[in-house]
């Protein structure tokens, strides 16, 4: 398989998406993927801010790395440059398509795509809740979701094997173009 581009999707880019990108990046095993391109970014985001800060701590714990992370506002170019573009949200994922309507065969959901590339039963709900303001407990609750649907990506994307950590993988500021 060719390295694939990933693109996770939220509105302020400081918490789900950033979750999911590192999780996902420290989740892939570089022996197949080695230049996998895993990115974010948020409908609303704000460009520049780093990850908040009790989000890195959480990131941290489960093997995640934040070096680098800043967000960014989606465009039509960084959907257009993504081979699959994963929202946390319905909403998210339909701003993408709207941003790019050739994005629609490539666009979900985390859960819908989970869902779909493993045969799931589709389960009662496709989003992720917002931990933004809702406390530790929620937050970790979130991250645990994400680092488990990042692994079945994983899985699904290199198939079995090592996983590896996230130094071997490109971030979207060295993408070439997206």
């Amino acid at each position: 398989m060719s390295a694939p581009r990933v693109l996770f999707v939220r509105a302020g880019n400081l918490y789900r998406s950033p979750l999911a990108e590192r999780l996902l990046a420290a989740r892939l095993p570089t022996a197949r993927l080695p230049t996998a391109r895993i990115g974010s970014a948020g409908t609303h985001a704000r460009p520049g801010p780093r990850m908040d800060p009790e989000t890195r701590r959480v990131l941290a714990e489960r093997g995640g790395d934040d070096t680098g992370f800043t967000s960014r506002q989606l465009t039509p170019e960084l959907v257009g440059g993504a081979d699959l573009v994963l929202g946390t949200e319905r909403a998210h994922r339909d701003a993408a398509v709207r941003l790019r309507p050739g994005a629609l065969h490539r666009a979900f959901t985390l859960r819908e795509f989970v869902r779909l590339a493993t045969g799931t039963p589709p389960g009662a709900e496709d989003e992720i809740e917002d931990p933004h303001g809702a406390g530790e407990e929620m937050l970790r609750d979130c991250a645990e979701r994400l680092d488990a649907l990042a692994a079945e990506v994983a899985r699904v994307l290199g198939g079995p094997g090592p996983t590896a950590s996230p130094a071997g993988l490109t971030t979207p500021a060295t993408w070439a173009s997206c």
